[in-house]
């Protein structure tokens, strides 16, 4: 049975899932690096940077200070992945993961240098402690308004997994375990490149149709790499696959999905990116999925234009044009 937990960041999803856990009988500490922004939280109750819409349960404790921090069953990184490899260091120096049952990786992506899924950053900097993840179709802004939610709690070690998916467990909050983690993470990063084409197509206005191929072809690259990564087929048509993928290239609370839609408007990427506090994963993921694919030998086409968008500065127009215009093939190659 998992009794505490603390959650580390102070992002909008950290912040539902600190409350989420409070709800869930769970003593929870919520660290946050921003001391000015942790203050306000713990004055108010409320995030008002990043999910206002949220207040805060009273018996959180809140705090911008890792010495702080008492001993925990639970850790849960909710930081963006350029950031997980530098927390995770940090919170191991600290000592505040030295009581930890289990470590759960809440960031989607792969590091560009490394190829590393962020669970493998994340025990390369703890070791000895087992690992999980909770990844799905899980807005925070869904979630912190008590909307109907199923994720999936992926971990090689079932009694672990059970243990976090009762820990993560509300009237509107269902979830699922999986012994695939491999799949898993690799699933939850590669969406969002795709939710940004979602997001372009329909700044475009290509249609309904040019977007359902898209997002149906995407999920073909998808399975292609990630079993070639050494994930099940099985779990890329599950929660963390096919579902992630679905909520990200449609839902308004994508920020994916925005940062394409603004390309397709005619925005720069550059723009677009100052204009927001807001980390949009699929731009860095990108660039580590494209050389990921290289290795690999896995071809992806779609990916490879999403690339040549964000990372070369080709016209979105012109890669809409370049997809259609390729040789024909059988749907299952």
């Amino acid at each position: 049975m998992i009794r505490s937990a603390t959650v580390i960041g102070a992002g909008s999803w950290g912040t539902a899932l600190a409350n989420m856990l409070s709800l869930r009988g769970l003593k929870v500490q919520f660290w946050g690096r921003d001391a000015e922004l942790m203050a306000q939280i713990r004055k108010t109750r409320c995030n008002e940077r990043y999910l206002p819409e949220l207040r805060m349960a009273e018996d959180i404790f809140v705090t911008a200070d890792l010495a702080a921090l008492q001993p925990a069953d639970m850790l849960v990184f909710v930081v963006p992945s350029k950031a997980v490899r530098a927390t995770a260091e940090f919170v191991a120096k600290s000592g505040a993961a030295s009581r930890a049952r289990v470590l759960v990786s809440c960031a989607k992506g792969i590091e560009l240098e490394t190829g590393r899924r962020m669970s493998e950053m994340i025990g390369e900097s703890v070791p000895g402690v087992p690992l999980a993840i909770l990844t799905g179709p899980n807005h925070a802004e869904e979630v912190a308004n008590k909307l109907a939610t199923a994720a999936v709690v992926a971990c090689t070690d079932d009694e672990i997994a059970k243990a976090v998916q009762h820990s993560f467990t509300l009237p509107f909050f269902r979830t699922y375990t999986s012994d695939d983690i491999v799949g898993a993470e690799w699933a939850g990063a590669m969406k969002n490149p795709y939710a940004i084409a979602a997001g372009i197509a329909l700044g475009l206005k290509l249609g309904d149709n040019a977007i359902a191929a898209l997002v149906t072809r995407a999920l073909a690259e998808m399975v292609r790499l990630g079993v070639a990564e050494g994930g099940k087929v099985e779990t890329f048509y599950g929660l963390s696959g096919v579902g992630d993928l679905m909520a990200t290239c449609y839902s308004e609370h994508s920020r994916n999905h925005r940062v394409g839609l603004q390309l397709g408007q005619g925005r720069s990427l550059e723009d677009i990116l100052s204009g927001t506090r807001m980390v949009a994963e699929g731009v860095l993921n990108t660039a580590s999925l494209h050389r990921a694919a290289k290795q690999k030998g896995v071809r992806m086409p779609l990916l490879d234009e999403i690339y040549a968008i964000l990372h070369e500065g080709k016209p979105a127009k012109e890669v809409m044009r370049t997809l259609f215009s390729r040789d024909p093939r059988p749907e299952a190659d």
